[in-house]
């Protein structure tokens, strides 16, 4: 599974992409970059993880993705100091297919936001009901 990892402070986006490579994960890790898009075609990246200091930064780059139609449905996982206003933009932006993790967080705790996000894609449409 490939994973596009995008944190404003190195030394995290180290420590994180550390933890996800360990937990099987292909992981390139870049630094805020507008591109976002052209990154994601380049890694062919299979899912997103943005870590940016100031949400806002996070916000914009998530926004990017989503008015890109080739990017719509692209799992996220938004780490957030500030998780109530996280929540509260994602909601009026009815956001899907992202997880929010609070900080502090963990490694396991974005790698589990990924599993869920992983899980809910590869369920029957039917809700697994046969």
């Amino acid at each position: 599974m490939k994973v596009l990892l995008i944190d404003d402070t190195p030394e995290i986006a180290e420590l994180l992409g550390f933890a996800l490579r360990d937990h099987g994960y292909d992981v390139t890790v870049s630094g805020y970059d507008t591109s976002i898009n052209e990154l994601v075609v380049q890694d062919q990246a299979e899912a997103l993880v943005l870590d940016c200091t100031i949400f806002n930064m996070s916000e914009s780059l998530f926004d990017a993705i989503r008015d890109d139609e080739r990017h719509a449905e692209l799992p996220v996982v938004i780490i957030s100091d500030t998780p109530d206003i996280a929540v509260a933009s994602l909601r009026r932006r009815r956001a899907r297919r992202v997880r929010l993790v609070p900080k502090p967080f963990s490694g396991s705790d974005v790698v589990r936001a990924l599993e869920e996000l992983f899980e809910v894609q590869d369920a029957p449409a039917d809700g697994g009901r046969a």
